[in-house]
């Protein structure tokens, strides 16, 4: 950890009002928020690629977000560095007494059901109302399709979800009807197509936590396989000497078949 003490000096000298980076001392907790859903992407990515010299790279940016954070709190008196590690020490500790207070083994029914009560326990020490919903505790912070996930299997818990995946896939299919409806129809309203893509948005993360599957890995990696294709697109259009801002729409097709059986 020697590391450790000379990056929150470098963050504190970044933030120095007389010598400081103009950029980092004009930041605030809310302004640095898109970088650190930016960065975390980044290391995501990293981790998909399967390159360590990235993947240690963009941790090392992660980890600045945190340090920038630390920084701006023991500017307002509020909390420091160490003050964040020990608080997850803690609750990690707190969180885990099959490991600390080497309890019996327990099944992994067992733990989710411990875990839920740790941290509703956790509310009530800090003086908030235990929420009792089967929703509680779901960060609207998450990405959508995460978010989708997170409110799917917790219904889950209590018994609201099917059991098999046929009806999960007629489900899929019947928004797609009520899409299709709703943009056929012969006065289109806006607003109802935006519902019901939601309605089938929804459907698909629901199928996709059926299949045992990450919804937002999921996508991150359709978009990547989209983009490597879409360049090789680019690509073999120029060797056949076409612009493809000036291919039709059959030729960028023909290329994006042959791409694909490659």
């Amino acid at each position: 950890m020697t590391q450790l003490p000379r990056l929150l000096t470098i963050m504190q000298q970044l933030r120095d009002p007389q010598t400081g980076c103009p950029w980092d001392i004009e930041q605030t907790f809310a302004s640095i928020v898109p970088h650190t859903i930016e960065e975390t992407y980044e290391v995501a990515d990293a981790i998909l690629h399967g390159d360590m010299y990235d993947i240690k790279d963009e941790l090392g940016d992660l980890l600045f977000q945190v340090v920038f954070y630390a920084q701006l709190a023991k500017e307002q008196g509020e909390f420091e560095f160490d003050d964040i590690a020990q608080a997850i020490s803690d609750k990690l500790v707190r969180r885990h007494p099959h490991v600390f207070d080497k309890q019996s083994q327990m099944s992994q029914e067992s733990l989710a059901l411990q875990w839920d009560a740790i941290k509703q326990q956790e509310l009530k020490n800090k003086g908030q109302e235990a929420d009792d919903s089967a929703l509680a505790n779901i960060p609207k912070g998450l990405t959508p399709l995460l978010r989708a996930n997170k409110l799917q299997k917790k219904c889950a818990k209590v018994g609201f979800d099917w059991p098999e995946l046929p009806p999960v896939v007629d489900k899929v299919h019947e928004e797609i009807e009520e899409v299709l409806a709703e943009v056929n129809a012969n006065e289109v309203n806006q607003g109802a197509v935006e519902e019901e893509i939601g309605d089938l948005l929804f459907a698909v993360v629901n199928l996709a936590r059926h299949a045992k599957v990450n919804p937002e890995m999921a996508l991150i990696k359709a978009n990547n396989k989209f983009e490597k294709r879409f360049r090789q697109v680019e690509k073999l259009l120029e060797e056949q000497g076409q612009d493809v801002t000036k291919a039709s729409l059959e030729q960028m097709e023909a290329a994006w078949i042959k791409i694909k059986s490659c």
